[in-house]
């Protein structure tokens, strides 16, 4: 049995990556998202709370794990980082693993991968798909969440591989800088192409 194309699905932040996964559901893919993965297992009774509490003591409390005080006992620390990603990182392809087994029959099933790049992902999909809008936007649909500062923005930019790059690098890159009937029309599209092409 063949098993599906996996689609690696990534952008930077405030491109609309989560919209254009959404959309991919809609049209019937199925959809690992990563982020929404360490929420659950962070998150009250989460299967990585435990072990993250044992390395970074106060940092979760009832409803799992504590952001903001685990944030800042990374941030700024990259051994930390590295301690927190090592919990993390395992148990996520543990769960996409998983994932892939339960889909095994569709023809198609994408990665919703934040730091896809970042972290060598490409490896393990298929193609990419990278989720971008011009600049301004980005920034205005960054700046409009809830507290964040252009300092904020300026930090995770950096940690990001830039834009243009992700682009250079993507099979497909889906623009979201128009309209949402236009971004919808393209992966539309896009799940076409790559039916007739598997």
């Amino acid at each position: 049995m063949t098993r599906p194309l996996i689609i690696g699905l990534t952008g930077s932040i405030g491109m609309g990556k989560s919209t254009v996964a959404e959309m991919f559901e809609r049209h019937g893919l199925p959809v690992f998202d990563a982020d929404a993965e360490v929420r659950r297992m962070q998150g009250p009774e989460g299967e990585l709370v435990p072990a993250i509490e044992a390395e970074f003591p106060g940092s979760t409390g009832p409803d799992g794990v504590k952001r903001e005080a685990l944030g800042v006992q990374v941030f700024g620390d990259p051994a930390a980082l590295a301690q927190l990603e090592a919990i993390v990182h395992p148990a996520v392809a543990a769960r996409r693993a998983e994932f892939l087994i339960e889909h095994g029959g569709a023809p198609i099933v994408v990665f919703d991968i934040p730091l896809l790049f970042e972290k060598g992902g490409q490896a393990q999909v298929d193609k990419v798909v990278v989720v971008s809008a011009p600049a301004k936007v980005q920034r205005a649909r960054v700046l409009a969440r809830p507290g964040m500062t252009p300092e904020k923005f300026a930090h995770i930019l950096e940690l990001q591989v830039p834009d243009a790059e992700k682009r250079a690098r993507a099979d497909f890159v889906i623009d979201t800088g128009v309209s949402h009937a236009e971004t919808e029309a393209m992966v539309q599209q896009l799940i076409a192409q790559l039916l007739i092409e598997r």
